[in-house]
């Protein structure tokens, strides 16, 4: 992907500009995809194709922006759900079902899917697109959900070999379901949805031999 540098653009009149240019970049990439003109996009947002340049450089790094935005937007509150619900609990349960909803949620809107789609179809164009999907999505859950695992398994209430792969498993009981339906344009139901997060937490638990606080103190 060649980048042009853009300008540093700084103060308050910056900051309005690209408060129109990304909404008007991600309504633009959702309808027409990446081929969506810069002169629609700076249309679209009151500014000149010029401005769009200054502040972005290029298209690629300006869709990288949009997709930071969108996933910051949807998933900054689901992300401190985790963090705070994981640090605070000792129903590793109850959290992860909690988790689970929340992601679902945030990553299932219309809008999401459009953009995650989008990704999928330029990644091997430009890598870099996949990487900024990778670096905002879920996986900055992944601190809180290892901080939260390797607590458990030196209190020994988790027998978990590989952190890393366990996380990876979660998100494919819970989550990646939803993610590859929509790739042919399927939704799974609520009801489909729930028993996804139920059934998968609790094999999860299961697999990995989580034992909750009382039962950890009897058998100590």
């Amino acid at each position: 992907m060649t980048k042009a540098a853009p300008r540093e653009l700084t103060g308050d009149r910056a900051a309005r500009k690209r408060e129109a240019i990304i909404p008007a970049a991600r309504a633009a990439f959702i309808r027409d995809g990446f081929d969506a003109a810069v002169d629609s996009i700076a249309a679209e947002a009151g500014v000149s194709k010029v401005t769009v340049y200054n502040h972005y450089g290029n298209k690629e790094t300006l869709f990288m922006a949009v997709v930071g935005e969108a996933l910051e937007g949807a998933l900054a509150e689901v992300i401190a759900g985790t963090a705070h619900r994981l640090a605070e609990s000792d129903d590793l349960r109850a959290a992860l079902k909690w988790t689970a909803s929340a992601w679902v949620t945030s990553m299932t809107q219309p809008d999401m899917l459009a953009l995650r789609q989008l990704v999928t179809s330029e990644v091997r164009r430009f890598p870099e697109l996949g990487t900024a999907w990778r670096r905002h999505g879920p996986d900055r859950a992944r601190p809180a959900l290892a901080a939260a695992f390797e607590r458990l398994i030196a209190a020994g209430r988790l027998t978990m070999p590989d952190v890393d792969t366990a996380i990876l498993q979660l998100y494919a009981l819970v989550l990646y379901p939803h993610l590859v339906h929509s790739t042919y344009g399927a939704t799974l139901d609520a009801s489909t949805t729930d028993q996804l997060i139920d059934t998968g937490v609790d094999m999860f638990l299961q697999y990995y031999a989580y034992r909750d606080q009382s039962a950890a103190r009897t058998d100590g």
